[in-house]
């Protein structure tokens, strides 16, 4: 994949597990590390040559890119220092769950366009879906957007309005998939595999299983049919998942609770704005 020439200068604000998670990705495809500057209190260290600050910079510096990574609760409080920072010739890019294009432009009503990104944690291998939305932003500045995000994983535009759906599958699924993978191992120590074993075989099931359904043209649900055969052990747990529907309402359920806190969040974001 071939190193998009834009950004050249990106300003990170707050660098936890998300803001980490895309940082390492950049890297990992051969974006610069000098391309990066990060403004976090409480981090630790920078990646090698990735420029660290515990304070705003005030230099009068210009970056391409201010990318949001602090919790969205604490939007309000940082807000207003960064406006000098998002000047006309910077896209503000926000990953801030529930916090809608149009509360972030009414606090940036400067910059040059506002681009609101849902990752996942896998974003640092490259593997993370992702819903695009934007705001300000001509054709070229939307294609460019597209391609800086690319060695990240799979972005793909989304109609705002379904954000919240999208936060629910993209961006909380991971989580969902790997209680799943800690369900399949404690299910492999009940029926008496060492701990550490039943682990390595669970995540191995499910690596596997999901490198096949990326790749296959056939639907998950036509895979698991053929891995089961009539009368057989795959068939007899497939009937426990499917009585009543039980996999099927758990997950509804589960994305439902997650889409909600995530429409409440933004409320809550719109508000404050007001």
């Amino acid at each position: 994949m071939s190193i998009p020439a834009w950004p050249v200068t990106v300003l990170i604000i707050g660098c936890g597990n998300m803001g980490g998670a895309m940082l390492t990705g950049w890297l990992r495809a051969g974006v610069p590390a000098e391309r990066f500057t990060v403004v976090d209190p409480g981090l630790p260290e920078a990646p090698a040559g990735v420029e660290l600050l515990r304070g705003l910079p005030m230099d009068g510096r210009v970056f391409d890119v201010m990318l949001l990574g602090v919790k969205p609760q604490a939007l309000d409080g940082v807000a207003p220092a960064l406006t000098a920072l998002a000047g006309p010739d910077t896209v503000v890019l926000s990953i801030l769950a529930g916090v809608e294009l149009a509360s972030l432009s009414l606090r940036f009503a400067q910059a040059r366009g506002i681009l609101r990104v849902m990752p996942n944690l896998s974003a640092a291998v490259g593997k993370s879906p992702m819903g695009v939305a934007a705001m300000g932003l001509d054709h070229a500045a939307r294609d460019s957007a597209m391609a800086w995000l690319a060695p990240l994983g799979a972005p793909e535009w989304v109609a705002e309005e379904l954000f919240d759906a999208v936060t629910a599958l993209a961006g909380c699924g991971p989580a969902f998939v790997y209680r799943f993978i800690d369900a399949l191992a404690a299910g492999g120590v009940a029926l008496g595999l060492d701990s550490d074993q039943s682990l390595r075989l669970a995540q191995a099931t499910v690596d596997g299983a999901a490198a096949l359904a990326a790749s296959s043209p056939t639907p998950p649900g036509e895979l698991a049919r053929r891995v089961a055969s009539p009368g057989g052990s795959t068939q007899a747990g497939l009937d426990v998942l499917d009585a009543d529907a039980a996999l099927a309402r758990l997950i509804a359920a589960t994305m439902a609770a997650a889409r909600d806190r995530n429409a409440e969040m933004g409320a809550a974001a719109r508000g404050a704005a007001a």
